[in-house]
């Protein structure tokens, strides 16, 4: 069975929240793109994306990720990466793709939400 690929937003606590579930992949990356412009073009720097349903990234997937990451910094914005289920410290599908391509240590990236928006919450979950 395959899950459709959806992005929805919110906010939560000043930050803006990009849910990311299913395959982030060469047909569905330009939907997280063009999601992340919107936001910025919006006036919103402070982002983060819960990509804790993504099940399977690839390459143009991460692609975005850095593309994300390099759009938010250029406004002096902040971005926090939400990996799936327990994926920093259990490994996921994406985790290992980010260490694979030696771009993990790229990104501050948080088990939940919850730590992801507290200001004063914990240190980013290390490469």
């Amino acid at each position: 069975m395959r899950v459709a690929f959806k992005v929805t937003g919110g906010e939560r606590g000043g930050w803006a929240v990009l849910h990311v579930s299913g395959e982030l992949d060469l047909v569905t990356s330009p939907v997280l793109r063009q999601r992340v412009h919107d936001e910025v073009a919006e006036g919103r720097h402070s982002l983060v994306l819960d990509l804790s349903e993504v099940y399977f990234c690839d390459s143009s997937g991460v692609g975005v990720l850095i593309a994300a990451r390099r759009l938010i910094r250029s406004c002096r914005g902040r971005l926090r990466l939400i990996l799936p289920a327990r994926g920093a410290a259990e490994d996921s599908h994406v985790n290992r793709v980010l260490g694979a391509l030696g771009v993990r240590r790229l990104f501050d990236v948080y088990v939940d939400l919850e730590e992801a928006v507290t200001e004063d919450g914990p240190e980013p979950l290390s490469a």
